[in-house]
């Protein structure tokens, strides 16, 4: 049978309809394993959502971060992070002074549940996220002399602890909780995780770690009448 124009005109149009359909099924993804249709994401386009409280780790109930009462001295800090520094000092070789993502890029990072007890009578147990005191204090060289560590906060709280206790227990200094960063009101950028002592031992906001030999050092509520050890299991106003 002969074809008319008109036959040969649709004719044409029909095979490059299914030419150009072939082109784009070739270019488009694999299929997955389980046959779900694969995902392209663009760099940069992905916008992160804030981290989720976590309730349980490994089998043990956790606190939350809102089971904390309010009791600085001054109120929550709220501190500039671009302008925040930690330094170490005193009984050194070499003093420093760290930026927040420095000190998070340089040491490595621990977790573990403690639970804090507060002498007011409450308590809370979080999985603590954070970067050893040891490891800072190695960075600048501790003078064998040194037996005791003060630390300083943003809103002039102080605090002492002997140097053995921070190394063999492997103290952090938290930068985050039941993995969310801390709050403000809970220490951000960091908290120290005084594990077995009392909660004045757990100073918020830390800005200043000052190695010394003065045994004798009071923080403020320890020359308030507080026990400078702060052991759990003895009362916080005997030594």
């Amino acid at each position: 049978m002969k074809m008319n124009r008109t036959h040969i005109i649709i004719a044409v149009f029909v095979v490059a309809a299914v030419l150009i359909l072939a082109v784009i099924f070739s270019t488009l993804p694999a299929p997955t394993p389980t046959g779900g249709a694969r995902l392209s994401v663009q760099q940069g386009t992905v916008t992160p959502l804030p981290a989720a409280e976590i309730r349980q780790y490994e089998g043990k109930d956790l606190s939350s971060v809102n089971d904390f009462r309010e009791n600085s001295i001054k109120g929550p800090q709220h501190v500039n992070i671009s302008d925040y520094r930690l330094t170490v000092s005193g009984l050194v070789t070499t003093p420093k002074v760290y930026t927040y993502d420095e000190l998070l890029r340089r040491f490595p990072h621990y977790s573990k549940v403690v639970t804090l007890f507060c002498v007011e009578g409450w308590d809370a147990t979080i999985l603590w996220e954070g970067i050893r005191v040891r490891d800072i204090i190695a960075d600048s060289g501790e003078d064998p002399k040194a037996t005791t560590v003060i630390f300083r906060a943003y809103d002039g709280y102080s605090t002492s602890l002997p140097l053995a206790y921070l190394i063999d227990r492997d103290i952090i200094l938290a930068y985050r909780m039941n993995n969310v960063t801390l709050p403000a009101e809970r220490g951000y950028p960091f908290q120290l995780v005084a594990e077995d002592k009392w909660g004045y031992k757990w100073i918020k906001w830390v800005t200043g770690i000052e190695l010394t030999q003065n045994t004798s050092y009071r923080g403020y509520w320890e020359q308030r009448g507080y026990s400078n050890t702060a052991d759990l299991d003895k009362n916080f106003f005997a030594d």
